[in-house]
């Protein structure tokens, strides 16, 4: 099955670095972009890996901060 993401990227010292939008927590980086995407596939895959082996309940807490 395909599902579809959108994959939020900036150059950082000559890095490709980027994070699913749709996912918190898929972060990754690459020397060029295609690596960067490929790299995003496999953190995605590896966290619904350890997902699939455990099931913790999240937990939420506001907290507050001075901007």
């Amino acid at each position: 099955m395909l599902r579809h993401f959108t994959l939020e990227y900036w150059i950082d010292e000559d890095w490709y670095v980027g994070r699913l939008k749709e996912v918190p927590g898929v972060f990754s980086q690459g020397e060029t972009l295609e690596e960067l995407e490929e790299n995003i596939r496999d953190a995605y895959r590896l966290m619904t890996e350890s997902e699939d082996s455990y099931r913790a309940v999240a937990q939420t807490k506001e907290i507050e901060i001075e901007v």
